[in-house]
């Protein structure tokens, strides 16, 4: 199973459209997850109208409308796999074990906030993915998302895909 993993996408306040690659990457994975801090409401009836299958929170800077519309936190199990989505984990330093604590009945846990790439995997076993920011790098030297593929209950392959800058 392809997932396909984005998070604060921020439109229209730091991009005025998602990006070409990431929009047709949309439409190929089996799975989209996205980590909140959409910003926009058009942007997720556009993700809803692509993906085959939709795992969505929203996020700190979401409105009423998207908190109506989307949990804090989702769950899903997925080609054996245990998901979970949440957009805040709080600082990077103990995070696998603060979230190993919170989350004790995922194998994964996808997030964002920090447009921060991340990938670790916590002392007892739950991976921790953050896809970055498709259109606010911040500090980072390129906008990115993430791609898995999984089946039988494990992570096969995890990508960062590094999104060409805008001009």
């Amino acid at each position: 199973m392809r997932l396909l993993l984005t998070s604060d996408t921020h439109l229209p306040s730091r991009a005025k459209l998602i990006p070409g690659p990431l929009l047709e990457a949309i439409s190929d994975a089996d799975v989209v997850v996205h980590a909140g801090d959409w910003i926009d409401e058009a942007t997720l009836d556009l993700f809803q109208a692509r993906a085959k299958d939709l795992v969505a929170v929203h996020g700190n800077n979401d409105g009423p409308g998207l908190r109506r519309r989307l949990p804090e936190i989702a769950r899903r199990q997925l080609a054996g796999l245990r998901l979970g989505v949440v957009h805040e984990t709080g600082a990077a330093q103990g995070r696998e074990t603060r979230c190993e604590r919170r989350f004790p009945d995922l194998d994964v846990l996808v997030f964002g906030h920090s447009h921060i790439p991340w990938d670790t995997t916590a002392p007892g076993g739950l991976r921790l993915l953050n896809p970055g920011s498709p259109t606010d790098r911040r500090r980072q030297p390129y906008c990115t998302y993430m791609s898995v593929e999984a089946a039988d209950g494990a992570i096969e392959d995890v990508t960062l895909h590094r999104l060409p800058r805008r001009t």
